[in-house]
């Protein structure tokens, strides 16, 4: 069996003080960005910070580009891709790193709004894959945006300061509780029973007047007074019910990160902080953060989407190397590293992995030659050759890195953008970070694991040279 050094092993002081430093800037990174949005403000800001110019204007002003400028583009407020311009045609291929920035959760509703039992509620969908009873019985904040008909909209994130109240989905007690008990799992809490207590205080009746609703009442004159929306802005609303807290050190020893969201943004920060700082790359280097990935990657903000492929197309008539032919060309010679975490292996419950063939905390980089479910089913199914070139370079690069499958044959399985970038015919592998508790509303990744798919992604930006025949 393959024996894989522990990557906390192999630090000297300098290693510990880089992991750390990153593990805090991550942390806080976490703290900042709970929503596709909030990341997409995030990155824009940082990247600008580092001399990068977005792609409409230079469209606009008929600017032209040279290797060593650093563009970026934004799409519907969700997706993003940056390009750093490199000294090697496009038609050789350019490096790519993607991953995702949506994480599951619940969204509220178009018409949300209701009270029952003196009590009042926001009625929620949940999104993308979730243990239903994981969200009941913690606190709970309330990011996103509203948008009214002008056009002006209205930004929410409650629950998050100290001062904020925070919001929670009730659950039965124990003593009334014995036909919950008996139920399976995914029964125990009902999809439409998630939905958020927002209030109990009950309107002033007016006078010679009695409300149907003073709960509701009390909460439509609160949003119309501290926000400025009426209830039938909701309509046209982008609210996100997340885990309210900071990300915070796990264990005794600070070795790990104990968050929302790694899934996956311990994938999509690394692949941002690599693009920024990968100033002498050869080819061409792009970072794709994109949506949806937890709902089949769909829509126009997924990676289904032609945003990418309009983007780089755009990129390149700017660059003076545009044909049809020629994005044809650049996107088959490429290399792509997918972005996307694994499941780290649970001792706990050891019978849903094979452990020759699973992922551990805190040996580094986890490389997934496939993924899919029962015989491989949907996933890209990496070459040899790509990974036996990822290796090279990973070894050279002093990249610590592990392989792994999604749990036990006829029992895991998992989904990622590699598949949809494949079809292009590239080079593509999903590499990333593993996670305990994934999908959970809280998980946890080791800060080894985070800093060695830092050092990988940079590798990659510089070195990786991978073509078809």
């Amino acid at each position: 069996m393959i024996e894989r050094e522990n990557a906390w092993l192999s630090y000297d002081e300098a290693g510990e003080r880089e992991c750390s430093d990153l593990a805090e800037d991550y942390r806080l990174f976490l703290d900042r960005s709970k929503t596709e949005r909030e990341c997409i403000d995030y990155f824009v800001n940082e990247a600008e910070k580092a001399g990068y110019r977005e792609l409409t204007g230079l469209i606009r002003e008929g600017a032209s580009l040279k290797p060593g400028d650093c563009v970026y583009s934004v799409w519907m407020n969700k997706s993003m891709a940056l390009f750093r311009i490199g000294e090697e045609p496009f038609e050789q291929g350019i490096n790519i790193l993607g991953a995702h920035i949506d994480s599951p959760r619940l969204d509220v509703k178009q018409n949300p709004l209701y009270e029952d039992g003196g009590l009042c509620y926001l009625d929620t969908h949940y999104y993308g894959g979730i243990k239903k009873y994981q969200y009941v019985a913690m606190p709970l904040a309330i990011h996103g945006v509203v948008v009214k008909k002008n056009g002006e909209t209205v930004d929410f994130c409650i629950g998050e300061d100290e001062d904020d109240p925070v919001f929670f989905i009730s659950d039965i007690l124990i003593h009334l509780a014995q036909e919950q008990m008996v139920k399976t799992a995914d029964k125990v809490v009902e999809g439409e029973n998630l939905d958020l207590l927002i209030g109990s205080r009950p309107a002033a009746a007016e006078e010679g007047k009695e409300r149907k609703d003073p709960v509701a009442d009390a909460i439509r004159e609160l949003l119309r007074g501290d926000y400025g929306i009426e209830e039938a802005d909701m309509e046209s609303a982008e609210l996100e019910i997340v885990p309210a807290g900071r990300a915070r050190d796990a264990g005794l020893d600070r070795s790990m990160i104990l968050a929302y969201g790694h899934d996956d943004r311990s994938c999509a920060y690394p692949s941002f902080r690599a693009q920024l700082e990968v100033t002498d790359n050869r080819r061409t280097s792009c970072t794709l953060l994109v949506d949806k990935e937890e709902i089949g990657s769909v829509g126009a903000t997924g990676m289904q989407s032609r945003f990418f492929e309009n983007a780089l197309a755009e990129v390149m008539e700017l660059c003076g190397a545009y044909s049809e032919l020629a994005l044809r060309r650049t996107l088959a010679s490429s290399c792509m590293l997918s972005s996307d975490v694994s499941a780290g292996f649970d001792p706990l419950y050891a019978s849903a992995f094979e452990k020759k063939n699973a992922a551990y905390m805190g040996r580094g980089l986890v490389l997934n030659k496939f993924t899919g479910a029962r015989g491989k089913s949907g996933s890209n199914d990496a070459n040899a050759e790509y990974i036996a070139h990822l290796r090279d370079i990973f070894d050279k690069g002093g990249v610590k890195t592990q392989t792994a499958e999604l749990g036990r044959v006829d029992l895991g399985g998992g989904g990622t953008i590699a598949y949809i970038l494949a079809l292009y015919g590239m080079n593509v592998i999903d590499s990333g970070v593993p996670v305990l508790s994934m999908h959970a509303p809280w998980e946890a990744v080791s800060k080894a694991d985070l800093y060695e798919a830092y050092k990988g992604y940079k590798v990659f930006l510089r070195e990786a040279a991978m073509r078809n025949a």
